[in-house]
């Protein structure tokens, strides 16, 4: 379930500051505007800094790429209020990748989840871009997009800032009938902007998706034992102020990047046979990681909006099953602590075609634990939209399974 993402990060990164109060500062290349030394900043990180660290870890893939800022304006279209109160009429620009492909592919979208960035796919670029037109994006608040400040009051305004913002990117890189791919809280803002738009999406792809129940329709016999412990209320507490794991990390200053560098070592590919980071891959990961964490808090700020304690959706997307108009590609890795049954009691009520595919030695961040397995879930689930050179796609590897 979803309460364990949130849960889980947040232990991680709790224990992991726990055991490192004396952690040394990673090394950096990148340059800075700031004249200070890097050593003497108490947060070793810049806008610049995420933009360098992304091109360090894109370094890694073999396709060529463009990187841009795309500007969506300072509010939307014909509205009086700019975007998210803001008084100011400084544009917000959406940071964007897009990587070479063969002529005539699909467009291939892809969104990160909470506390992510679109550099978290450096793993699946390459041979997803040897069937799609694959762009990447940072949602407004994170990676290297802007960071406006977080003036939402609500779930329907949160739930705005990224729908409404990725609607101002989609027109002004004037694209339309697109296959949209969303990771965990991305998947949630896919599934939620595809309900609003379907016009403009081919198919949707949802991989570990985020808040498909709420509270009261999961019946947490474990949340309500915790509430009831001093724990559970300072845990409740924190979580209605806002408490974001980002902060543990600005709060660490120049230890910070070292905490990032053993949460993400025991993190990503823990789940893996023979796909695990290689030195190379977890050094430059790590860096990009710590970048985009510990930058101005903007889109993370969105949690208590969107999830009740325990991560429970406000406004679930089970609740609007019977509403999907666009088919759908579920995706889990075996061990994802999402639980792929959400998909399956959503199914029960879509009118739309909608398959649910498993892959093994995966966690919730499949595509980076067992990266094959989640390539050839991604094309089977795509498959009618590929071309038909490819008779790979028609059939599964053994232990990627359909549910």
């Amino acid at each position: 379930m979803s309460r364990a993402a949130a849960e889980r990060m947040a232990k991680d990164i709790g224990r992991a500051s726990m055991e490192s109060p004396a952690a040394s500062l990673s090394a950096t290349t990148a340059t800075s505007r700031w004249a200070w030394p890097s050593v003497l900043r108490w947060i070793p990180t810049s806008t610049d800094r995420i933009i360098a660290a992304e091109k360090r870890l894109l370094s890694l893939v073999k396709n060529g790429y463009v990187q841009e800022q795309v500007n969506i304006g300072s509010g939307p279209p014909g509205s009086k209020v700019r975007w998210f109160r803001s008084s100011s009429d400084k544009p917000r620009f959406i940071n964007t990748v897009t990587f070479d492909s063969p002529d005539n592919s699909p467009t291939l979208v892809m969104v990160h989840g909470y506390g992510a960035s679109q550099g978290f796919f450096f793993r699946n670029f390459d041979a997803l871009a040897s069937r799609f037109r694959v762009i990447a994006i940072d949602q407004l608040g994170w990676g290297g997009s802007s960071r406006p400040d977080f003036t939402c009051k609500s779930t329907e305004e949160t739930e705005a800032w990224f729908i409404d913002s990725f609607e101002e990117w989609r027109k002004a890189k004037n694209l339309t009938n697109f296959i949209l791919l969303g990771h965990s809280f991305g998947g949630y803002v896919a599934a939620k902007y595809a309900l609003k738009h379907p016009e403009h999406i081919q198919h949707l792809i949802l991989v570990g998706p985020a808040g498909f129940t709420s509270e009261s329709e999961h019946k947490s016999e474990w949340l309500t034992k915790f509430r009831a412990t001093w724990k559970g209320t300072i845990a409740n507490h924190l979580w209605e102020s806002n408490f974001t794991p980002q902060k543990i990390i600005r709060g660490l200053g120049p230890w910070g990047p070292d905490l990032v560098r053993r949460y993400t070592s025991a993190r990503f590919g823990s789940y893996s046979s023979g796909d695990i980071l290689n030195e190379e891959e977890s050094r430059l990961l790590t860096d990009y990681v710590y970048h985009t964490l510990a930058a101005k808090a903007s889109g993370e700020l969105c949690l208590k909006y969107i999830f009740s304690f325990g991560a429970f959706a406000r406004k679930p997307l089970l609740q609007s099953a019977s509403e999907w108009k666009v088919s759908t590609t579920f995706i889990y890795g075996y061990d994802d602590w999402m639980n792929y049954q959400g998909a399956q009691e959503a199914r029960k009520h879509m009118k739309v075609p909608c398959e649910i595919i498993r892959v093994p030695r995966g966690g919730h961040f499949v595509f980076i634990d067992n990266p094959s397995g989640f390539h050839s879930a991604v094309f089977h689930g795509c498959r009618r939209f590929l071309s038909p050179d490819h008779v790979d796609d028609q059939t599964l590897p053994d232990g990627v399974t359909v549910v």
